[in-house]
């Protein structure tokens, strides 16, 4: 499952090596990591049906998607060099592999979470009785920073709250079913079985906040640079499973819904809650938005404010991000970070 980062601090006091090529050299041989959720199934069903295989073959390269059952170690591994790519939401992006200095570049904007991450509270109330009550999550990973959102928007901060106790995706229902427990905030599918116990109310979900929690495929950027043909191939397989999901192929839904724990019903009611960018000319519009530069700042500011924006970031603006106007947010003499529609705009025109 998606969505938990960790202090970068950690990752090199563990002794994890983060490092990119000087000078990426051109190969035919890829690895991409992915993870399990609804928006990034399509990367499973790509390397079991064949269809990354049909697409590398067309550019005379081999591309290998690996499941990781783990989302945070997939974008460890991408950081560390093992993978050339891995399925990661913005916020996470920044603050691992960009903010620890790695290039990276997001090639393919599939979604954005439309519903599928919620704050839910045991028993009545709304967001204001939140004040004084601990609250369960993932700490450091978007539901906390969908929980800053939240407290900000009825003039809350989290030191308003009885604090926050860092839980596992792994534990959140049965931690939920506790008497201890009196709010929670995670993300589907666990928010679908959370909320089917009649004594939960949901308060806030990303619907209010919707284009913030983004679910991207980031690759290296000087990877992508000396093999472009790796990006062709990744975009064009993605963007034609993409055209039998919004087909509604109950073939390729079943496999995905399956292969992520449910059923087709329970498949579509998650994709109900995200919405996916199947046309890519609307992935462009997205990426190229001004709203885009403005989400990007005030996730560097939520990560910079909980410690996790580089090791001994100075500000927000550590890590420099670019869009595809050319314009920057943050360090402009330190871009890790770059939204580039290169490649969905050469599928949104049928040229790959």
């Amino acid at each position: 499952m998606r969505k938990s980062s960790k202090l970068l601090s950690s990752l090199l006091a563990a002794g994890v090596v983060f490092s990119t090529p000087a000078l990426a050299q051109e190969k035919t041989e890829f690895r991409v990591a992915w993870s399990i959720y609804v928006g990034w199934m399509p990367w499973g069903y790509l390397e079991d049906s064949g269809i990354m295989d049909k697409w590398a073959d067309k550019y005379g390269i081999d591309v290998e998607i690996v499941q990781i059952n783990d989302y945070v170690e997939s974008i460890n591994q991408y950081t560390a060099g093992a993978f050339d790519g891995v399925s990661a939401t913005n916020m996470d992006t920044l603050s691992i592999p960009s903010g620890g200095g790695v290039d990276t570049t997001a090639l393919i904007v599939g979604d954005f979470s439309d519903g599928n991450d919620a704050v839910i509270v045991k028993g009545d109330g709304d967001l204001a009785s939140l004040a004084g009550k601990p609250v369960n999550l993932v700490e450091l990973s978007v539901s906390h920073y969908l929980l800053a959102r939240a407290l900000d928007s009825v003039g809350l901060t989290e030191a308003d709250l009885g604090g926050v106790i860092n839980t596992s995706d792994a534990d959140m229902i049965a931690a939920f079913a506790t008497s201890d427990v009196e709010a929670v905030v995670t993300w589907n599918p666990l928010v679908s079985a959370i909320l089917e116990d009649p004594n939960a109310t949901k308060l806030f979900d990303s619907s209010d906040i919707p284009g913030e929690i983004i679910d991207l495929m980031v690759v290296n950027t000087e990877t992508l640079a000396a093999n472009p043909d790796f990006g062709k191939a990744l975009t064009g397989a993605w963007y034609e499973v993409m055209g039998l999901m919004a087909a509604g192929d109950e073939e390729v839904l079943t496999a995905m819904a399956e292969a992520s724990g449910t059923d087709i019903e329970g498949y579509k009611a998650q994709l109900a809650s995200t919405e996916m960018f199947f046309d890519p000319a609307d992935a462009v519009a997205f990426t190229q938005s001004s709203e885009l530069p403005n989400t990007m700042v005030n996730v560097a500011e939520f990560l910079f404010d909980k410690g996790i924006l580089g090791e001994g970031a100075p500000s927000a603006d550590f890590v420099g991000v670019t869009y595809p106007d050319a314009s920057v947010t943050g360090d402009a003499g330190n871009i890790k970070f770059r939204f580039d529609t290169t490649y969905m705009q050469m599928a949104a025109d049928g040229s790959l």
